[in-house]
């Protein structure tokens, strides 16, 4: 207990330092963003570019975008996006009334503006696979999701499903009650599977901690549990728990894991200020699952 909170304490006064040294403004957050760009709040990609450019240029690997209605009642569509954006984008649905038809025209999207993957629930993998048979979008999906209780069996079974479809990104959800509890081997052996069966078909797992339900000692430890069991990244969140990702967060899984494998910041990230604190604290990646232009970290 003293190692953790020494572990703690001193990722705090690094992430207090981080800060200091580039300090958030007091115009950062969704109202701040909503004022400078009133129909911008989840449109980023299609309405400021400029924003975009800057947090792929610090340092993300992707972005997330999924059309619907702007405030003012106007439609994204993936048209409106700069193409020199597209490639970073992961084009969402998982609404869990999502429809065949709404999954066509998502893949239809992706693949005319040349977006970089489509991020959709595994019963809908092996259409989105077959729609995209062809192109250079990659189809990712979510295992376990979003509560991450189901048993290890079942998550590689459901794994290995969605890659069997042509799933080539899983991003899977631990058993946040086996963390909580202490079962430590049961949570490695839960991550493993899944790792395991990516990499044999050269796929990525993700692993998401819904760090919004533990404490400080416990995501420090399901991230190490996640780079022992040979994932590729560690998640902040769902986008379906309590809270999403926070700098804090990133920085102290960023640390937990060291430099090689990645960190994805997902879940309540409203604007361009958002996603570079993330980036700078750590973040490789930004996700989204809502919104219309669900760029530079809107929500993951």
């Amino acid at each position: 207990m003293r190692d953790h909170e020494h572990l703690v304490e001193t990722i705090t006064q690094r992430v207090l330092r981080a800060l200091v040294a580039q300090p958030l403004s007091a115009s950062t957050g969704a109202a701040a963003t909503a004022a400078r760009c009133p129909d911008c709040v989840g449109c980023c990609a299609a309405h400021c570019s400029d924003k975009v450019r800057s947090v792929l240029g610090a340092g993300a690997g992707r972005i997330a975008f999924a059309a619907a209605a702007t405030q003012t009642g106007h439609a994204i569509s993936g048209a409106e996006v700069p193409t020199d954006l597209a490639r970073f984008i992961d084009h969402t649905l998982l609404k869990p009334d999502a429809t065949s038809a709404q999954i066509d025209t998502l893949c239809d999207e992706a693949k005319r503006y040349g977006f970089a993957a489509v991020c959709v629930n595994p019963v809908w993998v092996k259409r989105a696979s077959t729609r995209l048979r062809g192109s250079k979008v990659r189809v990712a999906s979510v295992i376990g999701f979003p509560l991450g209780a189901n048993a290890p069996e079942i998550k590689v079974a459901e794994a290995r499903r969605a890659l069997r479809d042509g799933a080539r990104e899983i991003d899977m959800v631990i058993n946040i009650g086996a963390l909580k509890s202490g079962d430590h081997p049961f949570v490695a052996r839960d991550i493993a599977g899944v790792s395991n069966a990516c990499r044999e078909v050269g796929a990525i797992n993700k692993v998401i901690v819904e760090a919004a339900l533990l404490r400080d000692e416990e995501k420090v430890i399901a991230s190490r549990l996640a780079r022992d069991a040979r994932a590729h990244y560690v998640k902040t969140s769902t986008g379906f728990g309590p809270g999403g990702a926070t700098v804090y967060d990133v920085a102290l899984m960023r640390e937990a894991v060291g430099p090689k494998l990645g960190v994805k910041a997902a879940g309540g990230i409203k604007g361009a200020d958002d996603a570079q604190a993330m980036i700078a604290a750590g973040a490789t990646r930004i996700g989204a699952s809502a919104g219309v232009a669900m760029v530079t970290g809107r929500s993951g």
